[in-house]
């Protein structure tokens, strides 16, 4: 856990994608690699092979920097605005990707939810 915080934004989406599949009943055979299950989801929508590449680089890019903005400003933001909206006064943090009515960042410990 660095700095006690543990957070993979990345990986919450895919895990998500996953189970939209599996909810579908077009779940992914045992051990699709999370690059074919993005490409996968992307090409629900995508006109071509190349659109769904770049959607899903895009789409990893913009998670990537999500996380390294709440990693940066934790310290000088996030966690006083944890500690002023919630109850929560431990050391540990455990940040998740999240889609309910929208996309959401949600501290699960303290249930600080930051929404995107």
């Amino acid at each position: 856990m660095k700095n006690g915080i543990v957070i993979n934004l990345y990986k919450d989406w895919i895990d998500t994608v996953k189970e939209i599949f599996r909810g579908s009943g077009h779940p992914f055979p045992e051990g699709v690699s999370d690059r074919e299950a993005d490409l996968a989801y992307f090409m629900q929508t995508a006109q071509s092979a190349e659109e769904a590449e770049s959607q899903l680089e895009q789409n990893k890019e913009r998670l990537d920097s999500l996380q390294q903005i709440i990693l940066e400003n934790f310290q000088s933001v996030i966690l006083p605005d944890i500690r002023s909206k919630t109850s929560y006064s431990g050391d540990d943090f455990v940040f998740k990707w999240v889609y309910n009515k929208g996309e959401h960042i949600v501290e699960q410990l303290s249930s600080y939810r930051i929404p995107l």
